[in-house]
Order: structure tokens, then C-alpha cells, then sequence
């Protein structure tokens, strides 16, 4: 399947969740918030929630600074 995320295509495999598609990003341990279709993703469903042929996905890590 394909999906978009952050504004590219990826390729993925049928049946992959949100948590997956963040580590595949190298955010696993980035505090990070996620959109699926514009309809946020809360961090206790992101490795529940599956994605299907076609969404949008929108990752967005927190970063600190001073």
C-alpha cells in the first residue's frame, strides 16, 4: 500500500500502524504527535491504529532549545 507521510509517498506493507511508521522515521524515542487524515492519533492508540492504501500521515516531533 501506499500512504503519505509528511508530505511523501511510502510504501508500505498492508496492516502497519501509526507506532511503526514512527519508528521507521527514527522518532521512537522522540516525544512526537501524529495525524491520520487530519484526525489526531493520541499516543495510547498509535499502536493500535492500522493504516489503509491512501492516508495522509503527519508526524510531528518535539524538539527543545533554548
Amino acid at each position: 500500500m501506499t500512504v503519505t507521510v509528511n508530505g511523501n509517498p511510502m510504501d508500505l506493507e498492508d496492516g502497519v500502524t501509526v507506532r511503526q511508521v514512527i519508528e521507521r522515521l527514527g522518532l521512537a524515542k522522540a516525544a512526537c504527535a501524529a495525524e491520520v487524515n487530519k484526525a489526531l492519533v493520541p499516543r495510547r492508540q498509535q499502536e493500535t491504529h492500522r493504516l489503509t492504501n491512501g492516508d495522509t500521515i503527519e508526524v510531528v516531533s518535539l524538539v527543545g532549545g533554548g
